[in-house]
């Protein structure tokens, strides 16, 4: 990019979001993938509005639980054209993630809507109509940039056990304190889970984890690096879904930086996959029972897409994509887990993927205005 672009990218930063007429994009979600691509989008001078269906920018971090810490460390957590605050090989909160959010949205003036969740997106004509509870905003292009993680899932055998026992989703729970006295079983042997468990052992309570199926345990520093200096280093946070070690990497998860003995050490009981519910009774694979007067259901999340009313984007609650280029002229996704790399989906790493699309996007931009270019002047000589 000349610099000339780049003073005209930096310009167009003030002068680009608006709901008049015809906008080239609409990016549904204002989380870091959003904001990835607006960064880029405005850069390129195009008038877009990024379309934010919380009350603040930084909301679905600053809703986690309390001591969320990212497993990134601060260098690798910056978003383009803004470094992450804080010293190399710290690990942030999530309340300096929601901070930092802000103040990039801030810092190049971006132009998000709060409070704009997105109803429903439909082909048009010239484009497509995208519907909020307020506005309808029609665009030549779409960016569905709210990421995978968007409806908590419980289990069918919640709704087993007896109303005295207390439930909640990891995406509700806080800390210890804000918990009913007593044991709590924890369920989903993910990151989430571990990380619940070990802060509820610390607080003097009674854990059990019940675990599905055991994920590979890396460790958070090798050597005296961080594991995700190694990872890069290594080239394997390139690594893409098209070849067959990145299809290997991406079929299972990890846990990074906690670790059985760790748990088991700090008085966590470790309990197999969950079987069944009834009562206060939880049943376990091994035939073992529990009495459960807490249950927090560490069991991930589930996209939601019905918001899209375009035929072949979703094919059995999946978004069928090439590095987020649907078969559907105009509109990409950003953000997916392993939509190219095991970085897609992570603050720091996400702008691989919003550069390549704000460059696909550039060329349909530039693609369309010649063909409407073409279609004035070929009307103005049959006049």
């Amino acid at each position: 990019m000349s610099a000339r672009q780049e003073k005209e990218g930096e310009e167009a930063m003030t002068a680009n979001g608006t709901n008049e007429g015809l906008l080239d994009v609409v990016v549904v979600g204002g989380g870091q993938a959003g904001l990835a691509m607006a960064w880029h989008l405005a850069r390129r001078g195009l008038r877009f509005v990024v379309l934010e269906a919380g009350p603040e920018i930084g909301h679905t971090w600053r809703s986690r639980w309390d001591s969320l810490t990212l497993f990134t460390p601060a260098q690798h957590d910056a978003l383009p054209g803004m470094p992450f605050p804080g010293r190399p090989d710290t690990y942030p909160t999530k309340d300096p993630v929601a901070d930092y959010l802000q103040d990039y949205a801030a810092a190049f003036n971006l132009p998000v809507r709060l409070n704009a969740r997105v109803s429903h997106l439909s082909k048009t004509a010239e484009g497509f109509e995208i519907g909020t509870q307020a506005d309808v905003f029609r665009a030549r292009q779409v960016v569905a940039a709210a990421g995978p993680f968007q409806t908590p899932f419980i289990p069918p055998a919640a709704q087993r056990l007896d109303g005295a026992v207390t439930q909640l989703h990891s995406a509700g729970y806080r800390n210890p304190q804000a918990l009913p006295a007593g044991p709590v079983l924890v369920v989903g042997g993910g990151n989430s889970g571990f990380q619940i468990a070990e802060e509820l052992a610390a607080a003097g309570r009674r854990v059990d984890l019940s675990i599905a199926t055991k994920q590979p345990v890396l460790p958070q520093r090798l050597a005296g690096k961080d594991l995700f200096w190694w990872l890069t280093h290594l080239g394997l946070m390139r690594v893409s879904t098209e070849s067959r070690l990145g299809r290997r990497m991406s079929s299972r998860d990890f846990i990074i930086g906690s670790s059985r003995r760790r748990l088991q050490k700090k008085g966590v009981r470790f309990r197999p996959r969950l079987t069944g519910a009834g009562g206060r009774t939880a049943q376990f694979a091994d035939g073992g029972t529990l009495d459960a007067g807490v249950v927090i259901w560490a069991t991930g999340y589930r996209p939601d897409y019905s918001w899209i009313d375009i035929p072949g984007v979703v094919q059995d609650g999946q978004v069928t994509h090439r590095r987020g280029v649907t078969e559907v002229s105009g509109l990409y996704f950003l953000g997916l887990t392993w939509q190219h790399t095991r970085g897609s989906a992570l603050l720091g790493f996400v702008n691989d993927d919003a550069a390549y699309l704000a460059g696909r996007i550039a060329a349909h931009q530039r693609a369309t205005s010649a063909a409407l270019a073409g279609s004035a002047s070929r009307a103005s000589s049959s006049n």
